[in-house]
């Protein structure tokens, strides 16, 4: 199977989602849940990337993420890996979690994000059994078989419950996590209540799939010399775009250095010291900055 293609932008926008393999579940129970969301914060803290929206499905997760380091491969790898060991002990179970490499979108900065992030949202709603199975999609998007108005509002009901995405954070309905960051999709929308509004009325209304049929190359969301652009990156070779940005992380040696002068006395008296807790702190560090 072909290698899905990755540009890495310094500030670029993406749609992430992995699937379990052969499309097994992922998420057995919401222990496994907790724990995922666990590791997106240490991935955002860890690689510096932000996660503006979430949602986890049984066997699938969407996220909507910016890199100002572009770094996106890096920080996804991460995560899946560490979930699947985690996830593979907890379970008893060996092999591959995942199916195959994650995929991802670059979306156009600006109204594409917001699109995208509730395109994302919606996803808990999208099942046959509300009348939104992608046939169904295409025909009430199109006015045609009108769900009843009882499974409308059975709709939003379960967008405003479903406890695993971002979007009661972004409409109000519960806290937001410090690590997520909901500024920008509030800012392009009128705030929680103007998101609320948006995010309900498409789920009432039906789910328009346009939004995806305007992804260029399987690559990029975005106008036509957005995407031209994204698809010019491709020339310079597979996932290099950006790779110098990772080296602009911090270095073990500028740890090393703040360790000194948060403690007043060189590294070297600070790590031969048997007890000292300089060196702990150092790794410490080093494991959330350094990349």
């Amino acid at each position: 199977m072909a290698r899905p293609l990755r540009v890495q932008f310094k500030n670029g926008w993406y749609h992430v989602t992995s699937r379990g393999n052969q499309r097994q579940r992922i998420y057995l129970d919401d222990g496994d849940r907790r724990h995922f969301l666990e590791l997106l914060a240490e991935m955002s803290e860890r690689h510096a990337v932000e996660v503006h929206a979430y949602v986890l499905m049984d066997n699938h997760y969407h996220l909507l993420v910016r890199t100002p380091q572009a770094n996106l491969s890096a920080a996804i790898q991460w995560l899946n890996v560490a979930y699947s060991i985690w996830w593979n002990r907890r379970h008893d179970r060996a092999g591959h979690l995942f199916q195959g490499r994650f995929k991802a979108v670059v979306i156009e900065s600006g109204q594409w994000v917001l699109e995208c992030s509730l395109y994302l949202h919606l996803n808990p709603v999208a099942v046959a059994a509300l009348a939104l199975s992608k046939e169904q999609k295409r025909a009430e998007a199109q006015g045609v078989g009108r769900a009843p108005e009882s499974v409308r509002a059975e709709r939003v009901e379960r967008l405003r419950s479903y406890r695993w995405s971002s979007f009661r954070a972004s409409a109000g309905y519960g806290l937001s996590p410090e690590w997520l960051r909901t500024e920008e999709l509030l800012r392009r929308s009128g705030g929680q209540k103007g998101y609320r509004r948006l995010a309900e009325a498409k789920a009432g209304r039906g789910l328009n799939e346009s939004l995806w049929s305007q992804v260029k190359w399987g690559l990029a969301l975005g106008g036509t010399g957005f995407a031209e652009k994204v698809r010019a990156q491709l020339n310079v070779g597979r996932e290099s775009t950006g790779r110098r940005a990772l080296r602009v992380r911090q270095r073990w040696c500028d740890v090393v250095r703040a360790v000194e002068r948060a403690r007043g006395q060189a590294w070297e008296d600070l790590a031969s010291r048997h007890g000292d807790p300089a060196l702990a702190m150092a790794l410490y560090v080093a494991r959330r900055t350094t990349g």
